[in-house]
């Protein structure tokens, strides 16, 4: 449990984009929300204009806050104190999914339409 929790959180976190050009992958992330599939496990995340998120992981919630890095996402939670960030691949949109290597191990991450 603690490790699935602790990938959840890896692979969270953006700040609202101003979606003034072209959208990066981070700003479909942020803007629509993700489900992150790990271990047969499918936990949706949220993320708020105000650096918070949140993920359902078996039906407990896991607040926690996010910031973007470049091409990363760096997440923190109370179930994953300390910052991670995860780097996340350029040219995804809605409705895509893709691997992301965290800190706990590989997790399959598709974005919301």
């Amino acid at each position: 449990m603690r490790k699935i929790l602790g990938l959840t959180a890896v692979s969270l976190c953006l700040a609202a984009p101003a979606f003034a050009g072209d959208s990066t992958t981070l700003d479909y992330v942020v803007e629509k929300g993700v489900v992150l599939s790990t271990q047969g496990m499918d936990i949706p995340v949220t993320y708020n204009e105000d650096g918070t998120y949140s993920a359902d992981a078996m039906g407990m919630e896991i607040p926690g806050t996010w910031r973007i890095d470049g091409t990363s996402l760096c997440t923190e939670s109370s179930m994953q104190p300390g910052e991670n960030c995860t780097e996340y691949p350029e040219g995804k949109g809605p409705g895509d999914s893709f691997e992301v290597e965290g800190a706990m191990g590989t997790a399959t991450i598709t974005i919301n339409e």
